[in-house]
């Protein structure tokens, strides 16, 4: 065991001792000890109960014969820091919490690692530790939140942000504001659609790496517990296997995780994080892979923000196991992998069937015929874009529109908000990408308000940020260059023609190649605060959107 190195042998009985001080027995220190990495906290929703599931992973290990030790990674609430400097902190936390589960596992020697995380960064954060370390590993994450109906409609934090866009539009009172803010969030859980917390921990499960479940069982239901007890036990059989990480996490995992999440319709961050996740285990990742598995999966889900269904839907319908088997009847996916069960992935689909078909598309009547996201190219985004095709209304597939720029988050809101933007424009929202936000902000308010305000049919939105998983409308993040490294998005002017072709997997902008080289000679960055601390730090590290945003390696 990888733990005797800190604890066997006469010359380590001061180890020892300091394991006695935590309370352990000689008995439980010679057992192997699985490290139980929790998120919880009190700020976030989604991480509130984990403690609770922590309690469940724990008495599954012991039952198992291991014995499991608890520690905890931050976790950012993306929902509570969105819309101002908060958000800056929010993607630059993935890569802490990849670097502070590293730390902890080299400097105990744990055996095996149960992984609980819930939301947005700090599951991709988890993965990517995962990898890194390569031990044997299961994800338990705590489990979406409820949506409640509200008259014939299911509520979601989306529906506060939208609603904040009705009543700058006129649309709505205060008293129906506040109905919805108490209505929208009913307890614990990751928000309720198939915003980037839940798209991540339903790829846990199309990766192998999560039970099945993992993705959709509510956070409130017995069964998330009876299933967190079942991944301590597990996680001893993967001990004794000796089944680690990597030799579940193959590129034909990604392939699979790609494919699920093209079905799914899950955020755009997916591109973002299984990039990065790919990175750490070596594992060559492109862009062009979205539009490859797009094209020949089809979309079945059309779950919030692209449709009415929320996660607890899903779950009823059959969750991951039921998409992935409608994906595997048109032999979509690799069904002889492993996963965390001890079985393949075939082995875990072979008797699911889908139990509602109004969630859960039949293969052979998808929502459209190519996948949730599409990776864009064109001028304006040479190393690419990523737009959740699902969830653009159709006549917005194509758009051409006058630019309307503006060189941060805040600035785009208050006109969105007063009226500047009209019907037809493109709004281009710029220097909010990874080193030039720094942090690449996600843009659920600039989104959420145009939806509020009835533009989402009539305006697209660029950026070199990101967007919520809740984001819907022809919203294209993750523009690479991004404009502090003078990508084309930083030349763009007010009026100036962009092209959006969705379809064609197109962004241009209409500009001569001429006017494009003078604007580019007089180019000067915006200047913006000097940075401190970590975001300092981040800044300088970071690399593009394209590549995961990970760190570069500094000379």
């Amino acid at each position: 065991m990888k733990s005797d190195a800190m604890k066997s042998g006469s010359h380590r009985a001061p180890q020892r001792s300091l394991l006695k001080a935590c309370g352990l027995t000689s008995s439980q220190i010679e057992r192997p000890i699985i490290g139980i990495v929790n998120s919880f906290n009190e700020v976030v929703p989604g991480h509130i109960h984990l403690n609770q599931i922590a309690r469940a992973v724990k008495d599954g290990v012991l039952a198992a014969g291991g014995t499991p030790l608890e520690f905890n990674t931050i976790g950012v609430c993306d929902g509570i820091a969105m819309g101002h400097e908060g958000m800056k902190y929010s993607l630059c936390t993935r890569e802490l919490i990849a670097d502070s589960v590293e730390c902890m596992v080299r400097a105990h020697c744990f055996d095996a690692l149960v992984f609980i995380p819930n939301c947005d960064k700090i599951i991709p954060g988890m993965l990517m530790a995962a990898a890194r370390l390569n031990l044997p590993s299961i994800f338990i994450s705590g489990g979406p939140m409820l949506s409640l109906d509200d008259g014939g409609r299911s509520l979601d934090l989306n529906s506060v942000f939208e609603a904040v866009g009705a009543l700058k539009a006129g649309k709505i009172d205060a008293s129906e504001l506040a109905r919805i803010e108490d209505s929208a969030c009913p307890g614990c859980g990751s928000c309720a659609g198939m915003f980037t917390a839940n798209s991540m921990n339903c790829l846990t499960e199309a990766l192998g790496i999560g039970l099945p479940g993992n993705g959709t069982v509510p956070a409130v239901y017995a069964e998330r517990m009876r299933m967190a007890k079942r991944a301590g036990g597990q996680i001893m059989a993967l001990l004794e296997k000796n089944l680690r990480v990597r030799d579940i996490l193959t590129p034909q995992a990604v392939r699979n995780a790609l494919t699920v999440d093209m079905a799914l319709g899950c955020s755009t961050n997916t591109a973002l994080h299984l990039a990065a996740v790919a990175h750490e285990a070596g594992i060559d990742f492109s862009l062009k892979l979205i539009n490859e598995i797009s094209a020949v999966t089809p979309n079945l889900c059309h779950l919030a923000p692209a449709g009415p269904h929320h996660m607890q839907d899903l779950n009823a319908a059959g969750g991951v196991p039921a998409v992935m088997a409608e994906l595997h009847s048109l032999g979509l996916l690799d069904t002889s992998l492993p996963t965390v069960t001890g079985h393949t992935v075939g082995e875990n689909i072979a008797d699911i069937r889908v139990k509602n078909h109004d969630v859960i598309r039949p293969a052979a009547e998808p929502y459209s015929a190519t996948g949730g996201l599409a990776a864009m190219f064109g001028n304006l985004a040479p190393g690419g874009g990523i737009v959740k095709q699902s969830a653009v209304s159709p006549g917005m597939l194509k758009h051409s529109g006058p630019a309307k720029v503006f060189n941060c988050e805040e600035d785009a809101v208050q006109a969105i908000y007063d009226g500047v933007i009209a019907p037809g424009d493109v709004l281009v929202i710029r220097y909010e990408g990874p080193a030039g936000g720094p942090g690449m902000r996600e843009m659920l308010s600039p989104t959420s308000a145009i939806a509020g305000m009835g533009l989402d049919e009539s305006v697209a939105l660029i950026t070199d940020g990101r967007f919520s998983g809740a984001t819907r409308g022809a919203a294209i993040g993750h523009i690479s260059p991004e404009a502090s490294a003078g990508g084309l998005i930083a030349l763009v002017e007010n009026g100036d023609i962009i092209d959006i072709d969705i379809p064609g997997r197109s962004l241009s902008l209409r500009v001569p190649d001429e006017e494009i080289e003078r604007r580019r000679r007089d180019f000067k960055p915006l200047a913006k605060p000097e940075l401190t601390g970590f975001l300092k730090r981040y800044a300088a590290e970071v690399s593009s959107a394209d590549s995961g945003a990970v760190y570069r390696t500094i000379p």
